[in-house]
């Protein structure tokens, strides 16, 4: 391990890192974090497997073939533990448990979440304001509020001299509307309670599904806004819940906006 950790980059431990968290990207999330190149991104994840830096693999779909999905291997785990200076059992990590998931029925929404941050990491490598402060994985933020609010992650974004917190509710479309309503009272709870002010982020997968939650989350006792998969979560895509605007707006932009019914 000693040769092999003595040939990593600064950006192979961050790769490492990342994966300790957050536990598997696939190669393009990866690619937009760290890589000028999906090819670039490619050969050098290839010889992270080889070095067993990195293990991957290929979640089966009946339609087409899924990408490399990236997990830590032995050595990556070792890597990390040292630079942190706990012992690898520590990491919680074990090769069978990274992957086992393959055959998670929740890999699908723990990727999709992971993508959201890894849109908004990328951005902020191609633009000199823009950082992602901060990115706790569902499991970081159950483990802190998990007896109010159960989010997908939590954030802190920074552009252009804006900061705006926010907790993500990544979409599926598996719950009911009324669920999804229901979640909102934690985060009021929360607000009360908390000095620091939030947005809840709901991230939809199509028109139809966010049109539709919108009207189910209503006039929300929180700053809430909506979006849809596909898009750049930095960007113009913001609608927040209660306005009568239609004008989306870029997640910094949110900072400094005061929904209906929600005091500033």
């Amino acid at each position: 391990m000693t040769s092999t950790a003595r040939h990593l980059t600064d950006r192979d431990r961050y790769i490492c890192s990342l994966l300790s968290e957050h536990r598997v990207l696939t190669t393009d999330q990866i690619a937009a974090v760290a890589f000028d190149s999906p090819i670039s991104a490619r050969h050098r994840l290839s010889m992270l497997y080889r070095l067993r830096v990195l293990d991957r693999f290929r979640p089966f779909r009946r339609v087409g073939t899924a990408p490399n999905h990236w997990v830590l291997d032995a050595v990556g785990a070792m890597v990390v533990a040292a630079e942190r200076g706990v012992e690898v059992e520590e990491l919680h990590w074990r090769r069978d448990r990274a992957l086992g998931l393959a055959d998670s029925t929740q890999l699908a929404h723990r990727v999709g979440v992971n993508g959201f941050f890894c849109s908004l990491l990328g951005a902020a490598r191609r633009a000199d304001d823009a950082e992602l402060r901060l990115w706790w994985p569902e499991r970081r933020c159950r483990a802190t509020w998990g007896e109010v609010v159960r989010p997908d992650g939590y954030g802190v974004w920074a552009d252009a001299g804006r900061e705006v917190a926010f907790f993500l509710e990544y979409d599926r479309g598996t719950e009911t509307h009324e669920r999804l309503a229901a979640k909102l009272d934690g985060y009021a709870t929360m607000a009360t309670a908390s000095k620091d002010p939030f947005w809840v982020l709901f991230w939809f997968p199509g028109p139809k599904r966010e049109a539709a939650a919108r009207k189910a989350l209503g006039s929300a006792p929180v700053p809430v806004a909506t979006g849809r998969h596909g898009e750049a979560p930095a960007g113009g895509v913001w609608l927040p819940v209660g306005s009568t605007e239609s004008r989306r707006h870029r997640l910094a932009e949110l900072a400094a906006v005061v929904p209906p019914g929600v005091e500033g």
